[in-house]
């Protein structure tokens, strides 16, 4: 049988109707592929005999063998069994709470058991196991020891028996049935090169491994497979651009030079430099440009941003820049704007909140070609924006678009594929740049322009309140501004954390003679941009704050930047709202305020933040403790829906496949070859299989 016919086989088929629907809805749970990669999250060693002697406090779940003595029912209090259990070493004591007379039915004496349980130490030394599983010795004899698989399952799964007994189970129907039907998904040089298990050997050890050795080989392969071919489709996209996109060819720098000599307000770094170098060869190749353009906050991308905007603009035809939200456009469209009256270009902003009568001023110069550069929100994507040529478009912050909104500005010009440049100024891990942007060119710029001093970064928590405001009196006796940021706008029945507009209060109480604004999130648009206008004019001293702030402020006078409830934002966010001071020559500070009450991972987050600036290595490290998902807001949205990688730990992995991946594709892009023909059966089968796959990049 065909790997696709077998795979897409509805789970009604294994399981019947009532069962399937129950696997669907709380699972996703849809076809046989599914189940199959609806992977054990943990195993239990059941191949390990402890003793009632070898237990600590520290211990987890353990097997022990010995005897089952004073088996009795009590009544008092809540109803309880409990038994003595003994081994040579010692004893300890079982209790179950409920199926007690199933228990009672079950147990006999002076009969040789095996349970499995987490024991519990009391205070006065003695052990409990709650709830053990009980088995005879003498049925084990006929079964082998190994690793037992744990699934995840719902309590409503649990109520239909299909907890993880109930799963294992099923994978156990469902493997029987893919040894004797199902062919290989890798070419036979990639097994015996890389030592990798078989597609079956590796499916069955991954749901029943023997030992730990085979587990390790199962997930080895299943994990360079998945990654394996994401970077196949990845570069494989790549390659179509690169060989039937035509781009136009822009090679006048006359704009270009003029600025750069004369105009340019300060040195650009090597960083800069660099990335202006890989722009230029990508838009005079003739072909279509995909390029990320990533640095740390304020590392200098805007500037690049532009100079690459000049290199086109100079021939007279369109440039696109689109933001993530209004607030970010506008800051957008005041930093070229400047730069632009140096050479005499029109630049306009569109956004939704630009007047019906501006609006339509703006949509006639662009339609014929008056208007040479336009800065916006999706509303660039509106079908009643048209270009007279549109040559290149910037994108601010990708992730925070989707898909088909990048897609969407692609069929502003007809006649060739614009350029597209990315920037994002959230420090992408070399794993995530490979997986969520494969099939772009990335340019980094890792250094920040000279002149600017290092931030200084401290954690408080609540005590010394008082001496952080002291701290922010002496920067506004100076004539510096105050950023203070909360994580709620408004009160919490759940979270115990400061809310923007008690904040506010307080803030105000503790500052009456200091001019404040707010700006969060359920404001309209005209009224943030009044605050911030405020703010940049200096006619408030402190900005009382949420996240939206978080990207592309630019207000060198702010120097001092207090997170509250700084527990509650993630290391990459942290990072990114320090990004909002250090703008200017004087000396900036973050200050992230917190309770005493932090766990491990948030004690972890403030030392980072305090120990380094570099958003490179904090973005590392917020990928260990959070994930590919959180960090980059995708975990919802079918961009990266992962069975097994990780890509936090399997950096090395992904490497190898993509080093094997982009060999095949520059040898045998089609697949075409003997070897390869395995490789065009499964790539095609997961292009049109259903699910996320298809959404990747």
């Amino acid at each position: 049988m065909d790997i696709d016919d077998f795979f897409s086989r509805d789970i009604t088929l294994l399981v019947g109707i009532d069962k399937a629907r129950l696997l669907k809805d709380e699972l996703n749970i849809y076809t046989y592929e599914d189940l199959l990669k609806h992977y054990p999250f943990r195993y239990e060693d059941r191949s390990r005999l402890f003793t009632i002697a070898s237990l600590t406090p520290a211990t987890s779940s353990v097997q022990l063998q010995g005897y089952v003595t004073n088996l009795q029912k009590i009544d008092k209090g809540k109803k309880k069994l409990v038994a003595q259990f003994e081994d040579q070493t010692g004893e300890l004591q079982l209790i179950w709470f409920h199926n007690f007379s199933w228990i009672i039915k079950k147990i006999k004496p002076n009969v040789l058991y095996r349970i499995w349980g987490k024991p519990v130490f009391l205070p006065q030394g003695s052990i409990q196991m709650m709830h053990p599983e009980v088995c005879l010795v003498e049925r084990l004899q006929k079964k082998k020891d190994k690793l037992l698989p744990l699934y995840h399952a719902t309590e409503k799964l649990k109520r239909h028996q299909l907890d993880t007994k109930g799963i294992a189970f099923l994978q156990s129907k469902l493997l029987s049935q893919l040894r004797t039907t199902i062919g290989e998904t890798l070419p036979n040089y990639l097994l015996t090169r890389y030592q990798l298990s078989s597609f079956k050997e590796a499916f069955q050890n991954i749901h029943f491994p023997d030992n730990e050795s085979l587990l390790r080989q199962a997930q080895r392969r299943l994990k360079f497979e998945e990654l394996f071919y994401i970077q196949l489709k990845l570069l494989k996209q790549k390659r179509i651009y690169s060989t039937k996109q035509n781009g136009k060819i822009f090679n006048d720098l006359s704009l270009f030079n003029i600025f750069y000599h004369y105009h340019l307000p300060f040195h650009l770094t090597d960083g800069q430099k660099q990335a202006i170098r890989e722009i230029y060869c990508d838009i005079a190749s003739g072909k279509q440009m995909n390029r990320l353009l990533q640095g740390d906050v304020g590392s200098g991308k805007t500037i690049v941003a532009f100079l690459a905007m000049l290199m086109v603009v100079s021939s007279k035809v369109q440039v696109a820049v689109m933001a993530p939200t209004e607030i970010l456009a506008h800051q957008h469209f005041e930093r070229f704007r400047v730069f632009a009256q140096h050479l005499n270009l029109n630049i306009a902003l569109l956004t939704g909140s630009t007047k019906k009568k501006e609006r339509e001023h703006i949509l006639y110069r662009l339609k014929v070609g008056l208007l040479p550069i336009v800065v916006g929100t999706h509303a660039l994507l509106s079908d009643a924006v048209s270009f007279n040529e549109l040559g290149f478009f910037v994108i601010d912050e990708q992730h925070r678009f989707g898909v088909a909104q990048r897609a969407g500005l692609l069929t502003k010009n007809q006649v060739y594929a614009p350029h597209i440049l990315i920037m994002t100024a959230t420090p992408i891990p070399r794993t995530l740049a490979m997986t969520f942007y494969g099939d772009l060119d990335l340019s980094t710029i890792y250094e920040l322009p000279s002149g600017r001093k290092p931030i200084k970064t401290q954690h408080y928590y609540e005590n010394f309140r008082l001496k952080v405001f002291q701290l922010i009196k002496e920067q506004l006796l100076l004539g510096r501004q105050i950023y203070i940021v909360y994580p709620l706008v408004e009160a919490s029945a759940v979270l115990d954390y400061h809310n923007l507009m008690d904040g506010y209060t307080s803030v105000s109480t503790a500052f009456p003679n200091t001019p404040i604004g707010i700006i969060h999130g359920k404001m309209d648009a005209p009224a943030k941009e009044i605050e911030m206008k405020r703010f940049e004019k200096n006619e408030t001293g402190i900005l009382v704050a949420t996240t939206v702030i978080e990207v592309g402020i630019n207000v060198p006078n702010a120097t001092v930047i207090l997170i509250e409830s700084a527990e509650r934002f993630g290391l990459s966010q942290l990072h990114q709202l320090r990004g909002r001071v250090g703008r200017g020559s004087a000396q900036s500070y973050c200050i992230l305020m917190t309770d005493y009450r932090l766990n491990k991972i948030g004690k972890k987050r403030m030392e980072v933040m305090v120990k380094t600036n570099n958003g490179f290595e904090i973005a590392e490290l917020d990928l260990k403790l959070r994930g590919p998902g959180d960090l980059m807001g995708v975990q919802q949205s079918g961009i990266l829906n992962l069975k097994i990688a990780d890509l936090s730990k399997d950096a090395a992995i992904l490497e190898v496949a993509r080093g094997i991946a982009k060999d095949i594709i520059q040898q045998d892009p089609n697949f075409q070859q003997p070897d390869h023909l395995v490789i065009h059966k499964e790539y095609t089968r997961l292009l049109v299989s259903a699910g996320d796959w298809n959404r990747v990049g």
